[in-house]
């Protein structure tokens, strides 16, 4: 399914039978065969949106997200299972929780809207987290929904106060002889001091172990996170990083983001605020975070910036594609949509492009940033940590593909943009979401749009 939240409010499609028209070889859209409907499923109204869909590869199940309440529905829409979440009495202003210390603000029937929705395979459970008392998760057996655990005694269990269905983002990285380790991303929401924007977790076997969702290393001055200073709240008030979309690849953890920045224009003498869309890159098996990297992505075709991200997603490059771009068939390839300028987060101009970028090719480039640095030049160059103009510190070392820092010239931005290469822009309707895959050599990608249309 690659419909937004907004556009598919009571109705989810499989995403199998999501073709309403297809195009012919000279451009003109044929209607969809009358024998094959669209398969829908229709929730109660007063459970208010869905939030999140995932589907078990395996089974073919599928696993929605909404407001207090996730449903499991067969492959062809039918429900098998539901469990409620929500609502229950909650006050945001409360933190920690009332669970771990008495809360004095005044407690109201709250609803719990879904932020997060992962599969475990592994462990055959479901990890679905919600907004209530400030983001805590539960964990779900697979087949009935059955709650296995959900931890709520240690500070660290709190994941997110955002109440936005979009502001958390989890990439489970798994392993064959050890617990899994889940990378959580957030946007804090003005509470710094709470939650961290980057963390990577323990995902213990036993779901209700103590260790559950603790942070993967934690000491008095180190541990497996990412915090934004307070200092950077009082330059933008209303900072924030959004985490759009994030993966694995190789030995790496990858979110794409957008975040508000502070500018000066040319010929200007006052600064303003504008939006950068970034990469964020981590190392899988960098406990201490010295890795953390994020380099500036965009896109332009014909004079026109593009450069506010909309929705990503990772796919193969498949032969054709790959031959085009010189790169091998199974390379990985980011498939994105930006929409025009960088100014209007909150409300994105309608014009808009589909671009990707070849992995690699940004990989290379933080490799070339980080030889550099290590050399001694220029600065950390990361606005959003207030070290613009702290310099590099020379060392001699080798830094190949895989390397993943020290604890100096961490955390690392790149200053130069990458440039993705549009494939398909759109001006009157605002392209929202992607999904893509290769099919006998060739790459397709859907694109969803901000009137519900889909294109392919």
């Amino acid at each position: 399914l690659i419909m937004s939240p907004a556009m598919w409010k009571w109705t989810c499609l499989v995403s199998h039978l999501l073709l309403s028209t297809t195009v012919s070889p000279l451009g003109r859209q044929q209607p969809l065969h009358p024998k094959r409907p669209f398969i829908t499923f229709t929730g109660d109204q007063a459970e208010g949106n869905f939030n999140h869909l995932v589907v078990d590869e395996r089974t073919g199940h599928i696993y929605l997200g909404a407001v207090n309440r996730i449903y499991k529905l067969s492959s062809d829409l039918k429900v098998l299972v539901t469990h409620q979440t929500g609502p229950d009495e909650d006050n945001p202003k409360c933190y920690p929780p009332r669970i771990v210390q008495t809360c004095n603000e005044p407690l109201t029937p709250t609803n719990n809207i879904n932020k997060m929705l992962l599969i475990d395979y592994k462990e055959n459970r479901l990890i679905a987290c919600g907004s209530l008392y400030q983001g805590i998760c539960k964990l779900l057996r697979l087949d009935d929904l059955f709650k296995l655990g959900e931890p709520f005694h240690k500070k660290e269990h709190y994941l997110s106060g955002v109440n936005d269905s979009g502001s958390v983002f989890g990439v489970i990285v798994s392993y064959s002889n050890m617990d899994d380790k889940l990378f959580i991303a957030t946007a804090v929401d003005g509470k710094p001091e709470y939650f961290p924007t980057i963390s990577s977790r323990k995902l213990t076997k036993n779901s209700e172990a103590d260790g559950m969702f603790a942070y993967v290393f934690h000491d008095e001055f180190v541990a497996s996170m990412i915090k934004i200073p307070s200092d950077t709240f009082t330059i933008i008030p209303d900072f924030d990083i959004y985490y759009i979309y994030g993966f694995s690849s190789g030995n790496f953890v990858y979110f794409l983001t957008l975040q508000p920045e502070m500018i000066s224009p040319p010929g200007s003498t006052t600064k303003e605020q504008v939006y950068t869309s970034k990469l964020v890159r981590l190392c899988k098996e960098d406990t201490a975070f010295n890795s953390y990297v994020e380099v500036p992505i965009g896109c332009e075709k014909n004079g026109v910036e593009y450069r506010l991200l909309q929705a990503a997603y990772l796919s193969k490059a498949g032969t054709i594609l790959a031959r085009s771009l010189a790169v091998g068939p199974e390379d990985d390839i980011l498939f994105t949509v930006f929409s025009k300028g960088q100014k209007r987060k909150m409300k994105s101009l309608d014009e808009s492009a589909l671009c990707i970028f070849v992995l690699k090719k940004i990989n290379d480039r933080i490799k070339d940033r980080l030889q550099s640095c290590y050399r001694g030049e220029g600065t950390l160059d990361l606005a959003w940590l207030k070290v613009k103009d702290i310099p590099c510190s020379s060392a001699l070392l080798t830094i190949d593909d895989n390397f993943c820092g020290l604890d100096m010239n961490a955390p690392l931005g790149v200053s130069s943009m990458v440039r993705g290469l549009p494939i398909f822009t759109e001006d009157g309707d605002r392209m929202t979401s992607v999904i893509a895959y290769v099919y006998k050599n060739h790459s397709l990608a859907f694109v969803g749009t901000k009137s519900g249309k889909l294109k392919k």
